[in-house]
């Protein structure tokens, strides 16, 4: 299987690397064709010009744009592994979403209504977050972000969002804890392909 993996993580010896190192060689180890793209090394372009919104109706998109959505168009799974920054997506992914993930090539508006231009495709979710699993889970965020993430991308896309994986308390947990952290990811591979 084809496994585009978008990374968003500014410091390459933070644990979401770890996160990337593992889940990668995981999936290698089986044998899958995996494509990383580092938002942060590449230096990605998270703005979505007027320019980009002009030609995304006459269904052209900027050189950068163009080369991630071959990419997309290749794999068969797309990962994305960042931490939860203010309840959300950080600034490079939530602008590789908006101009890579555009109208007119993930999805379409016709006659019919909403057209899903990326059904049949899965794609899998790892977010690291600094407060615990339950103290989310508590305070509705999970709920938010499962809403405004998983359901929104998968709804307009037709993703099929396979897994989700929300690693919490990253920030204060004994390294023991990240250790077996690491291994969910690997298992997470190993069930992938």
């Amino acid at each position: 299987m084809n496994h585009l993996v978008i990374y968003s993580h500014p410091n390459p010896k933070s644990f979401n690397h770890a996160i990337l190192e593992a889940y990668t060689a995981a999936l290698a180890e089986q044998g899958h064709d995996v494509c990383v793209r580092d938002l942060y090394a590449m230096d990605f372009d998270p703005v979505l010009s007027a320019d980009d919104l002009v030609m995304a109706k006459r269904k052209e998109y900027a050189p950068d744009v163009q080369a991630e959505q071959e990419k997309v168009q290749w794999a068969d799974v797309v990962t994305m592994i960042r931490p939860v920054w203010w309840g959300g997506l950080t600034s490079n992914l939530r602008g590789y979403i908006d101009r890579v993930f555009i109208s007119g090539f993930a999805y379409a508006y016709g006659p019919g209504g909403l057209q899903q231009l990326l059904k049949g495709k899965k794609a899998v979710i790892i977010n690291t977050m600094g407060e615990s699993y339950e103290a989310y889970d508590k305070s509705g965020m999970l709920k938010s972000m499962t809403q405004t993430i998983d359901e929104c991308l998968s709804g307009f896309t037709g993703l099929d969002i396979v897994r989700h994986l929300y690693l919490g308390n990253v920030v204060g947990c004994p390294d023991q804890e990240r250790i077996s952290m690491l291994e969910q990811v690997k298992a997470m591979a190993a069930q992938l392909g």
